[in-house]
């Protein structure tokens, strides 16, 4: 495993980690045995960061985290997030009264004294922009509840906004080949702030894994069936904000990426490692199959810049006018 620093923070991060979205719900079927085999593989293999949120099965997948690091506390980091449990919206939701409540809640679910890096869950604009909360995180900080605070965001606008004020440790942000928006001025800022960069949906929900083909049904209850024009939430959650059928067009002519290397997937990871602003990728899992799959990007072999500027051009020609909604 390798490791990198999380922003300032002064925590050493594996550079692949993991996202528990999928362990908790809403991607289909949940096996919670397997969950904990997958996650203890993962520690095994050197994974020492993994991140959640308080509405990821109803709190379910910070109990999962849980069992699996118990005694492991101090080596293993958790990310967790909050708002989305009550109407992201209105101000009170970010209160010091409520986002107490839900630190607290969170704490008991993860049995855990401190929260790692405590984020703000894709709250709206207006709320980062007047500011509060984060006051209230650092009124939290200060009790010792949370060690470090930070915002995953769904537009570089509200990354932007997130670096203006000084106690932000961290952005989680959605980056990958299909979304290539935050490399022209938010992971610069970021690491010229000092701020940390982890990586969310590097695989655009499985799109980039190359595996799906058109007409492909999702499950009922995972968010690639419910979510995909936005219907529950923001429409860039899901196959990046392209559709499904677009981005399974777009994905034919990104098969190259693995001419050399194990897979589409593990490429497409290893492409988001090669920018040094990042700090670790969260891909999900459900099962040790797809743990150790999402390794493999460790060991491939780096994009050229003749590669890089390829799927820049890519990017720029045939992706970004299809994504839906602002990113």
């Amino acid at each position: 495993m390798k490791y990198r620093h999380l922003g300032n923070t002064g925590l050493k991060v594996s550079e692949v980690s993991f996202g528990t979205w999928a362990i908790g719900g809403s991607w289909g079927k949940t096996n919670d045995a397997e969950a904990l085999k997958s996650l203890d593989r993962a520690i095994g293999e050197g994974v020492n960061f993994f991140d959640t949120a308080d509405v990821y099965g109803n709190g379910h997948s910070e109990e999962l985290l849980a069992m699996a690091t118990q005694g492991k506390e101090e080596d293993i980091h958790i990310a967790t997030k909050f708002c989305r449990s009550g109407d992201i919206h209105s101000a009170d939701t970010y209160t010091f009264e409520n986002v107490q409540t839900f630190c607290e809640n969170s704490l008991k679910r993860l049995n855990r004294e401190a929260i790692d890096l405590y984020q703000i869950h894709c709250p709206p604009l207006e709320i980062l922009q007047d500011g509060s909360v984060f006051e209230v995180l650092d009124r939290l900080k200060k009790e010792g509840k949370i060690k470090h605070y930070g915002v995953s965001v769904e537009t570089v606008e509200e990354g932007l906004v997130c670096l203006n004020h000084e106690g932000v440790d961290a952005l989680q942000v959605i980056f990958n080949i299909f979304r290539q928006k935050p490399l022209e001025t938010l992971l610069p800022e970021a690491k010229r702030k000092g701020t940390g960069i982890l990586v969310r949906l590097p695989l655009a929900s499985g799109l980039l894994t190359g595996k799906f083909t058109q007409g492909h049904r999702f499950e009922e209850d995972d968010h690639r069936a419910f979510n995909e024009n936005g219907e529950s939430f923001n429409i860039g959650e899901t196959f990046a904000g392209l559709g499904f059928s677009k981005g399974v067009e777009l994905v034919e002519e990104l098969r190259w990426i693995a001419e050399g290397r194990q897979s589409m997937a593990s490429a497409s990871l290893r492409w988001i490692l090669d920018h040094e602003e990042v700090s670790c990728i969260i891909p999900g899992f459900k099962n040790e199959q797809q743990v150790i799959g999402n390794l493999v990007a460790l060991q491939e072999k780096s994009f050229s810049q003749a590669e890089k500027t390829r799927l820049q051009d890519f990017y720029q020609q045939k992706v970004k006018n299809n994504i839906r909604g602002p990113y």
